[in-house]
């Protein structure tokens, strides 16, 4: 009682299947429950950027954002105008590895799905840690901090997608409009500042400036252009989480997705544009992260606009909670790419079912489990998973523009030439993005996504084969053979002649008459022999009843072993009888108290060992016998002095 109370606390009271509807988003809610990812990003983004021009000094550094920013925002509209038309085309959502299966095949489609996987489960590592990130550029003193900061906000981002899709938009959206304000708000001013003082505006608080390192602008400019490119391309991700989710949007289904599309788009644009500008006329350039005096861009460009007072704390408070919150696009579209896989059988069936709070929890607690674990191997610093991030990002990108062009290309439908221009022109900007990423950040980490790509095609390849295989095994047509089979034969291990091995004798005599009682003697235990009093409390009351007695075997075990010499007598029964089904029924003390099952953990030994090596024909019924209070017992009457015969035996036959 006490568990489901905590339950319902934490994630809230069941919610009924046709109680959907109302967890549906319109526009308003959309945007932060699938834009916080790609809003957040321009946060990251310039600064991952600005990180990989430090050896050209923050002067040189600033003055090539703007380009590096205007390129990547060329691709982002690119990419917009691109899965603006895969939301009609594909309305139920799956987005890139949907598109990539129906149109380029079963294989590219499991490459977008294992690029989209680990896409969202970088975004979760990479949002945290820059989250935590701007809070140790607020309050130093936090940094020897950051991995457990890190790992307290995936646990209650967990807990909040866990209560379901409309309550995370409720929790999101204050932090990610306040964000957008603030944000803007900082950018306005600063341009503003910038008109008045005729492009060299005086910063209110200067941003630390760090000397080049020796390297000339002439001869480093392409390289660091192309790897900088690479790393600011990390504002790009989660565009596509839109066309994942439509279903989540409340009807007109598909208008809504393409509004919210559009504004998370814009918002990003503008953001991006004005970061980089900013940073050009206040010469803004990274500080290495993970160092002491570390400040993130987007704290330098706030303090030098507005300086450190009430308006700077308020912007990155709201800045701390977006970058740690907008995980939560990773938390709404991965257990969706879970489910379409799970239904072509790709992963478990479990992936593809529901929870109470009509959320897939299994996919969201897969993605706590791996993003955690990055982090604690990263440390949660946000420049050591950049590396990894865009890789998977465009890798799906590239494969679902190439899925709408052959798309388009079989469509009738009016416009499908010029839409399939448009994805062509998409695949091409993607791919040559795609390519420069790889290049530039194979040595720092990108080999690593390389690799886990391919691995994950195979794990998901040999799920789907082993439920082949076994619907195989287990797939059959016709009617079904009612041909009486032969009786059980029926083993039940006995340590006692107790209430419970009384009741489970009982219960084995009413379905087989030959029911066989084992009794395994080890030298360390008090087991008093059952051999001495069989015939007088077994054998005779069951002749006298007309019953055929139920046979003892007791087995000394010199060794002290049990399951050894049980499953010995299992095997030659099985050889003696072998055109019958051994049930071995399993006699249980249950207990209501939590400790129980850590302390009776044999019995549960027995069940695992009797599944996996009893053979095709053991089946397992378990005989409960339930322990009550005193009050209870008394309730019950003398036949049950401490315990009560309450609840049906359990049957579980294998193969």
């Amino acid at each position: 009682m006490i568990l489901m109370t905590l339950r319902e606390w934490l994630l809230g009271k069941p919610l009924r299947s046709e109680e959907e509807q109302d967890e549906q988003v319109g526009v308003w809610a959309g945007v932060p429950v699938l834009g916080l990812d790609a809003l957040a990003s321009a946060s990251y983004g310039p600064e991952a950027a600005l990180t990989i021009l430090l050896p050209l000094g923050t002067l040189a550094a600033s003055g090539h954002v703007p380009i590096v920013t205007l390129c990547i925002v060329a691709v982002l509209l690119t990419v917009f105008v691109s899965y603006r038309q895969t939301i009609p085309a594909y309305p139920h959502g799956g987005g890139s590895f949907t598109v990539a299966k129906e149109n380029l095949g079963r294989p590219a489609g499991l490459l977008a799905a294992s690029a989209l996987a680990i896409d969202y489960i970088l975004n979760v590592t990479v949002a945290i840690s820059a989250g935590v990130g701007a809070l140790v550029s607020v309050v130093p003193r936090l940094l020897p901090h950051t991995l457990p900061l890190c790992l307290v906000i995936l646990a209650l981002l967990t807990i909040i997608n866990l209560r379901g899709v409309r309550s995370a938009g409720l929790v999101f959206m204050l932090p990610t409009y306040a964000f957008v304000l603030c944000l803007g708000g900082t950018i306005v001013l600063g341009l503003v500042k910038i008109i008045l003082a005729d492009g060299q505006p005086v910063p209110i608080s200067p941003p630390p400036e760090i000397p080049a390192t020796g390297a000339t602008v002439q001869a480093l400019s392409l390289w660091l252009f192309l790897r900088a490119f690479s790393s600011g391309c990390t504002a790009l991700t989660g565009i596509e989480a839109v066309s994942n989710a439509v279903p989540i949007f409340r009807p007109p289904t598909i208008r809504h997705a393409k509004l919210t599309l559009g504004a998370i788009t814009t918002l990003l644009a503008l953001l991006l544009i004005g970061i980089g500008l900013l940073a050009r006329f206040y010469h803004v350039g990274a500080v290495p992260p993970g160092e002491v005096g570390y400040q993130s861009v987007i704290s330098q460009l706030v303090s030098a606009v507005a300086g450190r007072g009430m308006f700077y704390h308020f912007t990155m408070a709201s800045v701390l909670a977006v970058l740690a919150l907008s995980a939560n696009t990773s938390f709404a579209d991965f257990p969706r790419v879970c489910r379409v896989l799970a239904q072509d059988e790709y992963l478990p069936a479990e992936f593809a079912h529901r929870g109470s709070r009509l959320v897939y929890s299994f996919g969201i607690g897969l993605l706590t489990l791996c993003a955690a674990l990055l982090l604690v191997v990263f440390e949660g610093v946000t420049d050591r998973l950049i590396p990894l991030f865009a890789v998977g990002a465009f890798l799906a990108f590239t494969l679902s523009q190439l899925g709408m062009v052959l798309h388009w290309k079989r469509s009738r439908e009016p416009g499908a030439k010029r839409s399939l221009a448009l994805n062509a022109a998409g695949a091409l900007a993607t791919g040559a993005a795609l390519a420069i990423i790889i290049v530039a950040k194979f040595a720092e980490g990108a080999w690593i996504t390389v690799l886990v790509v391919p691995f994950l095609i195979i794990v998901f390849t040999r799920i789907r084969r082993y439920h082949e295989q076994l619907g195989g095994e287990t797939d059959t047509e016709g009617p079904l053979d009612f041909t009486p089979a032969p009786p059980p034969l029926i083993v039940i291990p006995m340590k006692r002649m107790d209430q419970v091995s009384r009741k489970a004798l009982r219960f084995a005599n009413s379905l087989s008459s030959e029911v066989h009682a084992l009794q395994i003697i080890a030298e360390e235990m008090k087991t008093e022999d059952l051999g001495r009093c069989w015939a007088e409390w077994v054998e005779a009351p069951a002749r006298a009843a007309g019953r055929t007695p139920p046979r003892l075997r007791v087995v000394r075990s010199p060794y002290r072993e049990f399951f050894g010499p049980l499953l010995t007598v299992l095997k030659e029964l099985g050889k003696a009888h072998p055109d019958r089904i051994i049930a071995v029924m399993i006699p249980e003390l249950v207990e209501r108290r939590w400790w129980h099952f850590l302390v009776r953990h044999r019995l549960t030994l027995l069940k695992a060992l009797l599944l996996l090596k009893g053979g095709p024909r053991i089946a397992l019924i378990t005989i409960p016998w339930y322990v009550e209070d005193t009050q209870a017992g008394e309730t019950a009457g003398a036949a049950a002095p401490t315990g009560v015969a309450t609840g049906a035996p359990v049957i579980t036959p294998t193969k």
